[in-house]
Protein backbone atom coordinates (compact mmCIF):
# COMPACT_ATOMS: atom_id res chain seq x y z
CA UNK A 1 0.00 0.00 0.00
CA UNK A 2 1.38 3.38 -0.99
CA UNK A 3 -0.09 6.76 -0.18
CA UNK A 4 1.11 9.99 -1.73
CA UNK A 5 0.70 13.42 -0.28
CA UNK A 6 1.87 16.60 -1.95
CA UNK A 7 3.19 19.45 0.14
CA UNK A 8 2.11 21.98 -2.48
CA UNK A 9 5.62 22.39 -3.84
CA UNK A 10 6.88 20.63 -6.97
CA UNK A 11 10.25 20.15 -5.22
CA UNK A 12 9.01 18.02 -2.33
CA UNK A 13 6.64 15.14 -1.73
CA UNK A 14 5.96 12.46 0.86
CA UNK A 15 5.37 8.75 0.24
CA UNK A 16 4.00 6.39 2.86
CA UNK A 17 4.45 2.65 2.39
CA UNK A 18 3.25 -0.07 4.73
CA UNK A 19 3.93 -3.75 5.16
CA UNK A 20 2.75 -6.45 7.53
CA UNK A 21 4.89 -6.81 10.62
CA UNK A 22 7.13 -9.85 10.05
CA UNK A 23 6.35 -12.92 12.11
CA UNK A 24 8.71 -14.73 14.44
CA UNK A 25 9.86 -17.30 11.87
CA UNK A 26 10.46 -14.57 9.26
CA UNK A 27 12.54 -12.52 11.71
CA UNK A 28 14.44 -15.66 12.67
CA UNK A 29 15.20 -16.33 8.99
CA UNK A 30 16.51 -12.77 8.53
CA UNK A 31 18.64 -13.17 11.65
CA UNK A 32 20.15 -16.39 10.24
CA UNK A 33 21.22 -14.49 7.12
CA UNK A 34 22.73 -11.82 9.34
CA UNK A 35 24.63 -14.49 11.29
CA UNK A 36 26.26 -15.74 8.08
CA UNK A 37 27.25 -12.20 7.13
CA UNK A 38 28.55 -11.70 10.67
CA UNK A 39 30.70 -14.84 10.44
CA UNK A 40 32.31 -13.61 7.18
CA UNK A 41 32.95 -10.16 8.69
CA UNK A 42 34.36 -11.79 11.84
CA UNK A 43 36.83 -13.93 9.85
CA UNK A 44 37.89 -11.00 7.65
CA UNK A 45 38.71 -8.95 10.75
CA UNK A 46 41.34 -11.54 11.77
CA UNK A 47 42.98 -11.34 8.35
CA UNK A 48 42.96 -7.52 8.41
CA UNK A 49 44.43 -7.27 11.92
CA UNK A 50 47.09 -9.95 11.42
CA UNK A 51 48.36 -8.76 8.03
CA UNK A 52 48.33 -5.12 9.19
CA UNK A 53 50.85 -5.86 11.96
CA UNK A 54 53.22 -7.61 9.54
CA UNK A 55 52.90 -4.73 7.07
CA UNK A 56 53.53 -2.10 9.75
CA UNK A 57 56.65 -3.85 11.09
CA UNK A 58 57.99 -4.54 7.59
CA UNK A 59 57.51 -0.88 6.63
CA UNK A 60 59.21 0.33 9.83
CA UNK A 61 62.20 -1.98 9.22
CA UNK A 62 62.43 -0.83 5.61
CA UNK A 63 62.42 2.81 6.68
CA UNK A 64 65.18 2.17 9.23
CA UNK A 65 67.16 0.30 6.55
CA UNK A 66 66.65 3.18 4.11
CA UNK A 67 67.79 5.75 6.65
CA UNK A 68 71.03 3.82 7.19
CA UNK A 69 71.73 3.53 3.43
CA UNK A 70 70.52 6.79 1.88
CA UNK A 71 73.07 9.08 0.21
CA UNK A 72 72.34 12.84 0.09
CA UNK A 73 73.37 14.22 -3.30
CA UNK A 74 75.68 17.23 -3.31
CA UNK A 75 74.39 18.40 -6.68
CA UNK A 76 71.14 17.77 -8.56
CA UNK A 77 72.73 18.86 -11.86
CA UNK A 78 75.29 16.04 -12.09
CA UNK A 79 74.68 12.29 -12.37
CA UNK A 80 77.45 10.31 -10.65
CA UNK A 81 77.95 6.69 -11.67
CA UNK A 82 79.13 5.64 -8.20
CA UNK A 83 75.55 6.11 -6.96
CA UNK A 84 74.10 3.69 -9.53
CA UNK A 85 71.51 1.39 -7.90
CA UNK A 86 71.76 3.14 -4.54
CA UNK A 87 69.17 5.02 -2.49
CA UNK A 88 69.61 8.79 -2.90
CA UNK A 89 68.14 11.94 -1.39
CA UNK A 90 67.75 15.19 -3.31
CA UNK A 91 65.67 18.35 -3.22
CA UNK A 92 65.07 21.02 -5.83
CA UNK A 93 62.65 22.80 -8.15
CA UNK A 94 60.43 20.85 -10.53
CA UNK A 95 60.92 21.35 -14.27
CA UNK A 96 59.02 20.12 -17.34
CA UNK A 97 59.96 20.47 -21.04
CA UNK A 98 56.87 22.34 -22.22
CA UNK A 99 53.64 23.82 -20.86
CA UNK A 100 50.41 21.88 -20.49
CA UNK A 101 47.51 23.46 -22.31
CA UNK A 102 43.77 23.26 -22.94
CA UNK A 103 43.13 24.62 -26.44
CA UNK A 104 39.35 24.62 -25.91
CA UNK A 105 39.68 27.44 -23.37
CA UNK A 106 42.93 29.04 -24.52
CA UNK A 107 44.71 28.16 -21.29
CA UNK A 108 48.28 26.95 -20.67
CA UNK A 109 50.54 26.53 -17.65
CA UNK A 110 54.03 25.22 -16.95
CA UNK A 111 53.16 22.50 -14.44
CA UNK A 112 53.35 18.77 -13.83
CA UNK A 113 49.55 18.36 -13.91
CA UNK A 114 46.63 20.38 -15.24
CA UNK A 115 43.10 19.32 -14.33
CA UNK A 116 39.94 20.53 -16.02
CA UNK A 117 36.95 20.12 -13.69
CA UNK A 118 33.53 20.29 -15.33
CA UNK A 119 30.35 20.62 -13.26
CA UNK A 120 26.74 20.55 -14.43
CA UNK A 121 23.77 22.21 -12.80
CA UNK A 122 21.47 19.30 -11.90
CA UNK A 123 18.59 18.12 -9.83
CA UNK A 124 19.61 16.21 -6.69
CA UNK A 125 17.20 14.04 -4.69
CA UNK A 126 17.31 13.77 -0.88
CA UNK A 127 15.49 11.20 1.25
CA UNK A 128 14.44 11.44 4.87
CA UNK A 129 12.72 8.28 6.21
CA UNK A 130 11.04 7.42 9.49
CA UNK A 131 9.48 4.09 10.49
CA UNK A 132 6.65 3.54 12.95
CA UNK A 133 4.15 0.83 13.90
CA UNK A 134 0.42 1.33 13.40
CA UNK A 135 -2.43 -1.18 13.57
CA UNK A 136 -0.03 -4.14 13.51
CA UNK A 137 1.73 -2.84 10.40
CA UNK A 138 5.15 -1.27 9.94
CA UNK A 139 4.80 2.01 8.09
CA UNK A 140 7.61 3.92 6.45
CA UNK A 141 7.18 7.61 5.73
CA UNK A 142 9.72 8.97 3.25
CA UNK A 143 10.04 12.63 2.40
CA UNK A 144 11.65 13.26 -1.00
CA UNK A 145 13.03 16.74 -1.59
CA UNK A 146 14.75 18.07 -4.71
CA UNK A 147 17.36 20.77 -5.05
CA UNK A 148 19.45 22.10 -7.92
CA UNK A 149 23.23 21.96 -7.39
CA UNK A 150 26.52 22.00 -9.29
CA UNK A 151 27.80 18.40 -9.55
CA UNK A 152 30.98 16.97 -11.11
CA UNK A 153 29.26 13.64 -11.89
CA UNK A 154 26.07 13.11 -13.88
CA UNK A 155 23.16 12.49 -11.48
CA UNK A 156 20.89 9.82 -12.98
CA UNK A 157 17.37 11.23 -12.55
CA UNK A 158 15.86 7.92 -13.72
CA UNK A 159 16.54 6.64 -10.19
CA UNK A 160 14.50 9.47 -8.64
CA UNK A 161 11.22 8.60 -6.97
CA UNK A 162 9.59 11.27 -9.15
CA UNK A 163 11.50 12.17 -12.30
CA UNK A 164 8.79 14.38 -13.78
CA UNK A 165 9.90 17.96 -13.29
CA UNK A 166 13.35 16.84 -12.09
CA UNK A 167 14.95 15.45 -15.25
CA UNK A 168 18.71 15.74 -15.75
CA UNK A 169 20.69 15.43 -19.01
CA UNK A 170 22.23 11.97 -19.50
CA UNK A 171 25.74 13.30 -20.25
CA UNK A 172 27.90 16.42 -20.16
CA UNK A 173 28.76 18.23 -23.39
CA UNK A 174 32.26 18.93 -22.01
CA UNK A 175 34.30 16.31 -20.16
CA UNK A 176 36.70 16.63 -17.22
CA UNK A 177 40.28 15.49 -17.76
CA UNK A 178 43.76 15.65 -16.24
CA UNK A 179 46.84 16.29 -18.37
CA UNK A 180 50.19 15.05 -17.01
CA UNK A 181 53.60 16.13 -18.30
CA UNK A 182 55.42 13.17 -19.93
CA UNK A 183 58.78 14.17 -18.42
CA UNK A 184 59.30 15.67 -14.98
CA UNK A 185 62.75 16.55 -13.69
CA UNK A 186 64.64 17.79 -10.67
CA UNK A 187 67.88 19.13 -12.07
CA UNK A 188 69.29 16.37 -14.29
CA UNK A 189 67.14 13.61 -12.80
CA UNK A 190 63.84 12.31 -14.26
CA UNK A 191 61.04 11.24 -11.89
CA UNK A 192 59.38 7.82 -12.21
CA UNK A 193 55.62 7.59 -12.79
CA UNK A 194 55.19 6.57 -9.13
CA UNK A 195 56.89 9.76 -7.96
CA UNK A 196 54.91 11.91 -10.40
CA UNK A 197 51.70 10.34 -9.04
CA UNK A 198 52.62 11.70 -5.61
CA UNK A 199 52.52 15.29 -6.91
CA UNK A 200 48.86 15.84 -6.12
CA UNK A 201 48.63 19.10 -4.15
CA UNK A 202 46.16 20.67 -6.60
CA UNK A 203 45.45 24.40 -6.39
CA UNK A 204 42.70 26.24 -8.25
CA UNK A 205 43.96 28.31 -11.17
CA UNK A 206 42.85 31.94 -11.26
CA UNK A 207 41.18 32.87 -14.56
CA UNK A 208 41.08 36.61 -13.87
CA UNK A 209 43.74 37.41 -16.51
CA UNK A 210 42.05 35.37 -19.27
CA UNK A 211 39.52 36.41 -21.89
CA UNK A 212 36.27 34.60 -22.71
CA UNK A 213 37.33 31.79 -25.09
CA UNK A 214 34.06 31.58 -27.09
CA UNK A 215 30.94 33.63 -27.71
CA UNK A 216 28.79 31.09 -25.81
CA UNK A 217 31.17 30.90 -22.84
CA UNK A 218 31.27 33.55 -20.11
CA UNK A 219 33.96 33.94 -17.46
CA UNK A 220 32.76 34.63 -13.95
CA UNK A 221 35.32 34.63 -11.14
CA UNK A 222 37.45 31.51 -11.54
CA UNK A 223 34.91 29.67 -13.71
CA UNK A 224 33.98 29.52 -17.38
CA UNK A 225 30.17 29.22 -17.69
CA UNK A 226 28.29 27.55 -20.52
CA UNK A 227 25.14 29.41 -19.56
CA UNK A 228 22.99 32.25 -20.86
CA UNK A 229 22.87 33.75 -17.38
CA UNK A 230 25.53 32.45 -14.92
CA UNK A 231 23.77 34.24 -12.06
CA UNK A 232 20.60 32.24 -12.72
CA UNK A 233 21.77 28.90 -14.13
CA UNK A 234 19.36 26.35 -15.55
CA UNK A 235 19.51 22.56 -15.34
CA UNK A 236 22.04 21.37 -17.92
CA UNK A 237 24.27 24.46 -17.74
CA UNK A 238 28.00 23.83 -17.26
CA UNK A 239 30.78 25.57 -15.39
CA UNK A 240 34.45 24.77 -15.86
CA UNK A 241 37.32 25.36 -13.44
CA UNK A 242 41.01 24.47 -13.64
CA UNK A 243 43.50 23.15 -11.08
CA UNK A 244 47.24 22.62 -11.28
CA UNK A 245 49.81 20.65 -9.29
CA UNK A 246 53.59 20.94 -9.33
CA UNK A 247 54.33 24.36 -10.81
CA UNK A 248 57.44 23.69 -12.89
CA UNK A 249 58.45 27.11 -14.16
CA UNK A 250 58.43 30.71 -13.01
CA UNK A 251 55.02 32.28 -13.65
CA UNK A 252 54.24 36.02 -13.42
CA UNK A 253 50.90 35.28 -11.72
CA UNK A 254 51.76 32.17 -9.65
CA UNK A 255 55.38 32.71 -8.61
CA UNK A 256 58.42 30.42 -8.65
CA UNK A 257 58.51 26.72 -9.49
CA UNK A 258 57.54 24.33 -6.69
CA UNK A 259 60.34 22.59 -4.81
CA UNK A 260 60.11 18.97 -3.70
CA UNK A 261 62.21 16.44 -1.80
CA UNK A 262 62.72 12.94 -3.19
CA UNK A 263 64.19 9.73 -1.78
CA UNK A 264 64.40 6.96 -4.39
CA UNK A 265 66.77 4.63 -6.19
CA UNK A 266 69.14 6.01 -8.85
CA UNK A 267 69.22 4.23 -12.19
CA UNK A 268 71.20 6.29 -14.69
CA UNK A 269 69.47 9.67 -14.68
CA UNK A 270 66.18 8.10 -13.51
CA UNK A 271 64.77 8.18 -9.98
CA UNK A 272 63.05 4.81 -9.54
CA UNK A 273 61.56 2.58 -6.77
CA UNK A 274 64.19 1.17 -4.39
CA UNK A 275 63.62 -2.38 -3.08
CA UNK A 276 64.83 -2.90 0.48
CA UNK A 277 66.07 -6.19 1.98
CA UNK A 278 63.12 -5.99 4.38
CA UNK A 279 60.78 -6.55 1.44
CA UNK A 280 59.34 -3.07 1.00
CA UNK A 281 59.72 -0.40 -1.70
CA UNK A 282 60.97 3.13 -1.02
CA UNK A 283 59.81 5.83 -3.40
CA UNK A 284 59.17 8.98 -1.39
CA UNK A 285 58.25 12.53 -2.43
CA UNK A 286 57.28 15.48 -0.23
CA UNK A 287 56.66 19.14 -1.12
CA UNK A 288 59.33 21.58 0.06
CA UNK A 289 62.98 21.08 0.93
CA UNK A 290 63.39 18.55 3.75
CA UNK A 291 66.38 16.85 5.30
CA UNK A 292 66.82 13.06 5.25
CA UNK A 293 65.82 12.84 8.92
CA UNK A 294 62.66 14.94 8.38
CA UNK A 295 61.53 12.75 5.47
CA UNK A 296 61.94 9.47 7.37
CA UNK A 297 60.27 10.93 10.45
CA UNK A 298 57.24 11.87 8.33
CA UNK A 299 57.19 8.38 6.82
CA UNK A 300 57.28 6.75 10.28
CA UNK A 301 54.42 9.02 11.40
CA UNK A 302 52.41 8.10 8.30
CA UNK A 303 53.03 4.40 8.93
CA UNK A 304 51.88 4.75 12.55
CA UNK A 305 48.68 6.56 11.54
CA UNK A 306 47.88 3.94 8.89
CA UNK A 307 48.55 1.12 11.38
CA UNK A 308 46.19 2.53 14.01
CA UNK A 309 43.50 3.29 11.40
CA UNK A 310 43.57 -0.33 10.20
CA UNK A 311 43.59 -1.61 13.79
CA UNK A 312 40.45 0.43 14.48
CA UNK A 313 38.86 -0.89 11.26
CA UNK A 314 39.74 -4.47 12.24
CA UNK A 315 38.29 -4.06 15.73
CA UNK A 316 35.11 -2.51 14.32
CA UNK A 317 34.70 -5.34 11.80
CA UNK A 318 35.10 -7.87 14.64
CA UNK A 319 32.59 -6.02 16.84
CA UNK A 320 30.03 -5.88 14.02
CA UNK A 321 30.63 -9.55 13.17
CA UNK A 322 30.09 -10.70 16.75
CA UNK A 323 27.01 -8.47 17.09
CA UNK A 324 25.45 -9.99 13.97
CA UNK A 325 26.27 -13.55 15.06
CA UNK A 326 24.68 -13.06 18.51
CA UNK A 327 21.65 -11.19 17.17
CA UNK A 328 19.60 -14.38 17.33
CA UNK A 329 19.37 -14.10 21.13
CA UNK A 330 17.78 -10.66 20.72
CA UNK A 331 15.27 -12.07 18.21
CA UNK A 332 14.29 -14.93 20.57
CA UNK A 333 13.19 -12.50 23.31
CA UNK A 334 11.78 -9.85 20.95
CA UNK A 335 8.26 -10.32 22.34
CA UNK A 336 9.27 -9.13 25.85
CA UNK A 337 10.31 -5.44 25.71
CA UNK A 338 12.06 -5.24 29.11
CA UNK A 339 13.96 -8.50 28.62
CA UNK A 340 14.74 -7.52 25.02
CA UNK A 341 16.36 -4.22 26.09
CA UNK A 342 18.44 -5.92 28.80
CA UNK A 343 19.59 -8.63 26.38
CA UNK A 344 20.50 -5.96 23.81
CA UNK A 345 22.73 -4.14 26.34
CA UNK A 346 24.32 -7.42 27.41
CA UNK A 347 25.02 -8.50 23.84
CA UNK A 348 26.70 -5.19 23.00
CA UNK A 349 28.88 -5.41 26.14
CA UNK A 350 29.75 -9.01 25.22
CA UNK A 351 30.65 -8.04 21.66
CA UNK A 352 32.78 -5.13 22.91
CA UNK A 353 34.78 -7.25 25.37
CA UNK A 354 35.30 -10.22 23.03
CA UNK A 355 36.20 -8.00 20.04
CA UNK A 356 38.73 -6.09 22.15
CA UNK A 357 40.31 -9.27 23.57
CA UNK A 358 40.48 -11.11 20.23
CA UNK A 359 41.82 -8.00 18.46
CA UNK A 360 44.66 -7.67 20.98
CA UNK A 361 45.36 -11.41 20.75
CA UNK A 362 45.52 -11.27 16.94
CA UNK A 363 47.82 -8.24 17.06
CA UNK A 364 50.11 -10.10 19.48
CA UNK A 365 50.29 -13.06 17.05
CA UNK A 366 51.29 -10.62 14.30
CA UNK A 367 54.21 -9.46 16.47
CA UNK A 368 55.24 -12.98 17.55
CA UNK A 369 57.82 -13.55 14.80
CA UNK A 370 59.26 -10.04 15.00
CA UNK A 371 59.23 -9.03 18.68
CA UNK A 372 58.26 -11.97 20.93
CA UNK A 373 58.42 -9.98 24.18
CA UNK A 374 55.99 -7.35 22.91
CA UNK A 375 53.76 -10.15 21.59
CA UNK A 376 53.66 -11.72 25.07
CA UNK A 377 52.77 -8.41 26.75
CA UNK A 378 49.99 -7.67 24.26
CA UNK A 379 48.74 -11.26 24.63
CA UNK A 380 48.48 -10.79 28.41
CA UNK A 381 46.74 -7.45 27.85
CA UNK A 382 44.09 -9.22 25.75
CA UNK A 383 42.80 -10.94 28.90
CA UNK A 384 42.08 -7.62 30.67
CA UNK A 385 38.63 -6.91 29.08
CA UNK A 386 37.40 -10.41 29.96
CA UNK A 387 38.72 -10.16 33.54
CA UNK A 388 37.15 -6.71 33.99
CA UNK A 389 33.81 -7.91 32.59
CA UNK A 390 33.85 -10.98 34.87
CA UNK A 391 34.63 -8.86 37.93
CA UNK A 392 31.52 -6.76 37.23
CA UNK A 393 29.27 -9.83 37.50
CA UNK A 394 27.95 -10.18 41.09
CA UNK A 395 29.08 -13.43 42.80
CA UNK A 396 26.44 -16.09 43.50
CA UNK A 397 25.09 -16.11 46.99
CA UNK A 398 26.46 -18.78 49.24
CA UNK A 399 24.03 -21.64 49.88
Amino acid sequence: LQQFSDTGSRKEHVKISSETKPGFLERLSETSGGMLMGLVTFLLSFYLLFTNEGRALRTAKSLDEGLSLVIPLDSIHSVFQQNEGRLVHLAGALSTPKPLFDPSYGLSIQAVKLKRNVEMYQWVEYEDSTEYEENGEIKKETKYSYNTEWKSEVVNSRNFDREIGHKNPSAMAVESFTAVSPNVQIGSFFLSKGLVDKIDDFKQLSLSHLEDPHADVTRGGDYFYHSENPRRPEVGDLRVSFFYAGLSGDDPHLGSADKVTVIAGQRGDQLVPYHTKSGDVLQILYPGELSVEEVFQKEHESNTMKTWALRAAGWLAMFVGISLMTRIFYTLVDWFPVVRDLVNIGLKAFAFCVATSLSLLTISLGWLFYRPLWALLIGLLSAVPIVVAKSRVPPKKQQ
